[in-house]
């Protein structure tokens, strides 16, 4: 059994689709708060509606709870994707940030550690996290000690933490960063439905720094692929089992070309 945290987000719900899809039985949890429009993720969440998936709706920050669910359920792996999205929100409610990219994700990684029986987890973290230390093409071995935002910190934090229980008590972790995911069923916030809604309503689209910026936009079935294949693969671990990889298009676009 699949446990997927975040399961009725843009990328939760197009994973479990595809473990679905092949035939794993996934446990889906999600608080479904309303940082944008819950009727979105329940809609989601109708098109994952089979005998071989179950949805909880559990707070990551409710210790006890998820410990229950791990106690229930037993999962042998996970995908944790439950995070608090959005970069320039982090700056107005940075609580929300710590308290469901952190303390969220301690709370998983001791459940898991609890538990004894995970094989794999895998968790999403950002390209956010190289910050000021962006280059065109960024690589894992980059430093990524200069984030721009408390969203980017909080995936790094969760990086170096994942190290630790790496380390000390043999969790097998990988650790994904995502570029800029993009398609079908995606967050509203984000800039191809912002920029498309505001062309339709005959809006000025909102551009910051002038648009003297390049972002690598990655399609959400070459993100799930990747997704899945690193919980699936289970060498190319080091000494310490926690790896992690970029998971973009290699080509970053320029915004104005974009738009």
């Amino acid at each position: 059994m699949i446990l997927v945290t975040g399961c009725a987000g843009f990328i939760g719900h197009a994973v479990v689709r595809a473990l679905l899809g092949r035939g794993d039985h996934v446990v889906g949890l999600d608080n479904l708060n309303a940082y944008y429009d819950p009727a979105l993720k329940h809609a989601r969440l109708k098109e994952c509606a089979v005998s071989n998936f179950t949805f909880l709706p559990v707070d990551l920050c409710d210790r006890e709870e998820l410990s229950q669910l791990f106690s229930a359920h037993r999962p042998l792996r996970v995908v944790h994707l439950a995070a608090q999205a959005g970069v320039r929100h982090s700056f107005e409610n940075p609580h929300a940030y710590v308290d469901s990219n952190i303390t969220g994700f301690v709370n998983v990684l001791e459940c898991a550690r609890a538990a004894g029986n995970v094989e794999q987890l895998v968790y999403a973290s950002s390209s956010s996290v190289y910050g000021a230390d962006a280059k065109q093409l960024s690589s894992v071995a980059d430093a990524v000690e200069q984030p721009l935002s408390v969203y980017a910190a909080t995936k790094r934090a969760n990086e170096l933490i994942a190290h630790v229980y790496a380390t000390q008590f043999g969790l097998r972790l990988t650790g994904l960063r995502y570029f800029t995911v993009y398609g079908p069923w995606g967050r509203p916030d984000m800039a191809p439905l912002k920029f498309a809604r505001a062309i339709f309503e005959g809006r000025p689209i909102e551009v910051f720094g002038q648009g003297d910026m390049r972002r690598d936009f990655t399609f959400i079935d070459d993100i799930v692929r990747g997704t899945v294949r690193a919980l699936d693969e289970q060498d190319h671990f080091g000494t310490v089992p926690h790896r992690i990889y970029n998971l973009g298009n290699n080509h970053p676009e320029p915004l104005l070309r974009f738009i």
